[in-house]
């Protein structure tokens, strides 16, 4: 197995070829700076996947080839759905790759169906993602080649709903709610049959694992967490926003790609609505690295980091 000569040695990687302030990169240009869609063996993919060591970006922080294994082991294959409906409120990663770069997710889907052993893949976003649906759309019409379908469902936005049993139940014409597991989707999930989930960002790491290999991937990051991640930061920051970072970056470096606080800090919530708070002065002693933040008892989550400052404190005082 051979990978593209060069990659992104550095960040941004999944980022790369994003123009501040425009619009969905163009399949002309998304090839210009990844290259061409690679051909790849299924079992290649899936070991070259393992040995990256890329676990999931939905916030499950399952790894991808043991998912991937778990469906390509099986008969009469489902579709490989893109979960897209980001239903945690703080997030805007996945919205951002969808509405931006949406052939760099499509080539992760189309790359993950051939070695599933699929045909057909179904991208779902939620109802009021009208960016993401239009450039989807522009991408898939762009697509001619693909080996597959690609199709785009919307639906319902609410927390559970982007659950990945309450996806496939909708899908499936149920109502958007999860439901009672075992079986998982990888055993019995669309129209009854084994079915491939995976969040945007997975698929856009895998569509770059594809491409330059896992030893590339490797090189950022640290032995247990390799390679970057989409991470949302919002708050008492300079400039809120959606930021690739290596595994490993030190807590205050993740705010300073921020902007750096825009006051004194008193906290920070780690992984979203349903996440984590900690003072400010202990999340300073943390990186960006499931031991560190597993310490302290959170996770990352779907990639969320919301700095809360002292003005809150003085505010609350006040109602």
């Amino acid at each position: 197995m051979t990978f593209a000569d060069g990659g992104h040695h550095g960040l941004p990687r999944v980022l790369a070829g994003l123009e501040p302030g425009g619009g969905a990169v163009s399949l002309a240009a998304h090839t210009r700076v990844h290259g061409p869609l690679p051909q790849v063996a299924a079992h290649q993919l899936i070991e070259e996947v393992e040995r990256s060591g890329l676990r999931g970006r939905g916030g499950a922080d399952f790894p991808t080839a043991r998912k991937l294994r778990a469906v390509a082991g099986r008969r009469r294959v489902g579709p490989v759905i893109v979960n897209g409906s980001e239903t945690e409120p703080a997030s805007a990663k996945d919205r951002l790759l969808l509405s931006r770069l949406p052939h760099l997710v499509l080539d992760g889907a189309v790359l993950a169906a051939a070695a599933v052993g699929s045909r057909r893949v179904i991208v779902k976003v939620g109802e009021n993602a009208v960016d993401a649906v239009a450039a989807l759309a522009a991408a898939i019409a762009a697509r001619e080649r693909d080996p597959v379908s690609v199709e785009v469902v919307t639906g319902p936005e609410g927390y559970v709903a982007g659950e990945e049993s309450a996806v496939v139940h909708y899908l499936n014409g149920g109502p958007e709610l999860p439901t009672f597991v075992p079986p998982r989707p990888f055993e019995r999930g669309y129209r009854g049959r084994p079915t491939l989930i995976q969040n945007p960002e997975t698929l856009a790491q895998l569509a770059l694992v594809a491409r330059f290999g896992s030893r590339w991937y490797r090189e950022l990051g640290t032995v247990a967490d390799p390679g970057s991640a989409l991470v949302t930061i919002t708050g008492a920051v300079r400039a809120p926003g959606v930021y690739e970072l290596a595994f490993g970056t030190a807590m205050s470096d993740l705010l300073d790609a921020a902007g750096g606080p825009s006051e004194p800090l008193q906290a920070l919530l780690v992984g979203g609505y349903f996440g984590t708070w900690m003072e400010a002065s202990q999340a300073a002693a943390l990186r960006l690295a499931r031991e560190d933040l597993r310490s302290v008892g959170c996770t990352l989550g779907s990639g969320v980091l919301i700095a809360l400052g002292e003005s809150a404190r003085s505010r609350a005082g006040r109602t």
